[in-house]
């Protein structure tokens, strides 16, 4: 394990207390350790007894094992066979995330024994995704991807055939560009119990395909093209239990054909045309013709925006049925959604409002933040012109609510686009002053330190990503310092996980460029934690994982820790 507690009895002064040696102590004792063990420890000396750490109820080593990540987890099995056999645990097993392992052919067979319980899977890459049926896990029933980019239809295929009990399939947001409709007809073939399909970047979604969607998959529910080349809309029509669409980004459809077709579909409750070229008279036939519709998400689309500009007024006689775009209030627009109900408008992504209240309600929320997670990183990440006055008037707020979703993509999502908004020259890495303040302004350092705290190590990468591109503006970098930020990404500096570890670097690097923290990264431990990171990952080794996207070499890394060594080292000298 990372952390060990050793402990001795004080036999010297006859008073049978333990005596605390390992370091880890001071820090939990502290509060600087928000660890596991670190409460542990902090309880033990705070009881003032010797702990026998193989008498403790199973009950509480398996809540040590819930919070701990795979790698950590693995060594505290190792530890005895009683442990090993609690390691095993089903309830252990039952959700696996390995984005941050490499997860080849001879990873997954090692895994194989304990994922016989396992039903949720998350993965990166299309290598990852060639060795899930290595992991024998056939009643698994959610897998989410990413980083796919090379995946292809026999591969998919292979996924599907393997686990047929899948309800849940989404792979993106790298475009799938090897996918055709002949790998979405064999998702329909042998995953009849699919609910949910969230697919980004197809080739195409040809009638046939879809057409075998709506005959295998009597309960699909929930249908996600995104940014696809081509999508046959009059054939999603035909998939009649379908109650949420989005063909987000989709610049190829016939919005007559599709307004009037979807406006059929009986069950139909929310559609996401963001990022599209649809016409406002599009928008007005589902709103006159469907019975069903309850909520059109429409952002950053021109044409919309402008009918908005000239006719303030074009869609708020909707019968009811909620539009949401870039010009229109999103928060309070959302109020509407709780009829009968008083709700804040800056509370309308807590799920107190709708958890075991509202099941329909509940399942429109849920949707709502996933879709304005993926639209508002898409935005981000083209950064259009005349977007300022959204992200700083409704668009900031509304990433920080969803970084407190309850749903683990869309926190990590709301989080890379904080990071990415906020930048808005990559080659200069120039920061939008105004739009990092507003983050400041409302709450937002102390919400991402928290999530930079979590125990989950993908959250910690985008939580310090956005702490770092925030920290480049000093203002907000006092802020960080002045909420312990700096002892926070000392820590994830001695992360196992190198993109943690990276990331953290990096924001640790953006606070030393003034001068007031350098001393205090100096007394956190910083210097050693940089120093263990390069030698940790020297240049040209492959470490223990891979990013997806590209990312400077560790040599030139290490160069610049070299020189933010010097600058330390030199002013504590001073």
């Amino acid at each position: 394990m990372t952390r060990r507690v050793r402990r001795r009895l004080c036999r010297e002064n006859a008073k049978g207390k333990d005596a605390v040696e390992d370091e880890d102590e001071e820090k939990a004792m502290s509060g600087s350790d928000p660890s596991p063990w670190g409460l542990v420890v902090a309880a033990a000396a705070w009881c003032g007894e010797c702990v026998d750490w193989t008498m403790l109820p199973d009950d509480t080593v398996l809540q040590l094992f819930a919070r701990l990540n795979y790698r950590d987890r693995a060594s505290m099995a190792a530890a005895c066979k009683t442990w090993r056999a609690l390691g095993s645990s089903p309830c252990l097993w039952s959700s696996l995330d390995l984005r941050a392992h490499r997860c080849d052919p001879e990873v997954a067979s090692s895994l194989s024994s304990r994922c016989g319980s396992l039903r949720r899977l998350r993965l990166r890459g299309h290598e990852a995704a060639a060795a899930a049926s290595g992991l024998r896990a056939r009643d698994l029933r959610e897998v989410v991807a990413d980083g796919c980019r090379g995946l292809t239809d026999a591969t998919l295929a292979v996924l599907a055939a393997r686990h047929e009990a899948l309800e849940s399939l989404q792979i993106g947001p790298d475009p799938l560009e090897r996918i055709s409709s002949d790998a979405l007809r064999q998702v329909a073939l042998c995953c009849s119990r699919l609910r949910r399909l969230r697919l980004s970047g197809l080739r195409d979604a040809d009638a046939d395909a879809i057409g075998a969607l709506a005959r295998y998959c009597p309960l699909l529910e929930d249908v996600a093209f995104l940014d696809c080349g081509s999508v046959d809309e009059s054939a999603l029509a035909g998939i009649i239990s379908i109650r949420f669409l989005s063909v987000a980004g989709c610049r190829n459809l016939k919005w007559a054909t599709a307004s009037t077709s979807w406006a059929q579909l009986p069950s139909l409750i929310a559609v996401d045309v963001s990022r599209t070229d649809v016409s406002p008279s599009a928008i007005s036939r589902l709103i006159s013709h469907s019975k069903t519709l309850k909520l059109i998400c429409a952002l950053n689309c021109k044409s919309v925006e402008e009918e908005q500009a000239h006719n303030p007024d074009a869609f708020s006689n909707s019968k009811g049925k909620l539009v949401l775009t870039i010009t229109s209030h999103i928060f309070k627009s959302a109020v509407s959604l709780f009829p009968g109900k008083v709700v804040k408008e800056n509370e309308v992504f807590n799920e107190c409002n709708w958890r075991d209240k509202d099941k329909a309600l509940g399942d429109m929320m849920s949707w709502l933040e996933w879709i304005l997670s993926q639209s508002l990183l898409r935005i981000a990440e083209s950064n259009p012109q005349g977007m300022d006055d959204f992200w700083l008037h409704q668009g900031t707020e509304m990433l920080l609510s969803l970084v407190k979703s309850s749903q683990e993509d869309v926190q990590e999502r709301a989080a890379t686009t904080l990071a990415t908004f906020v930048v808005i020259d990559d080659e200069s890495a120039n920061v939008d002053a105004a739009r990092s303040e507003a983050v400041m302004r409302v709450g937002g350092i102390p919400m991402l330190l928290d999530l930079a705290r979590c125990s989950r190590e993908s959250a910690q990468s985008e939580a310090a990503k956005a702490i770092a591109n925030l920290s480049v503006n000093a203002k907000v970098a006092k802020a960080v310092a002045d909420e312990q930020g700096i002892t926070i990404l000392t820590n994830l500096a001695k992360s196992m996980n190198r993109l943690v570890a990276e990331e953290a670097a990096g924001g640790l690097w953006n606070l030393s460029v003034g001068e007031e923290h350098k001393g205090a990264i100096a007394a956190a431990g910083g210097i050693k934690a940089l120093v263990d990171l390069i030698f940790r990952w020297p240049a040209g080794s492959d470490g223990v994982l891979v990013r997806s996207f590209d990312t400077p070499h560790f040599s030139e890394i290490s160069i610049l820790l070299a020189i933010f060594f010097w600058e330390i080292i030199s002013l504590s000298l001073l």
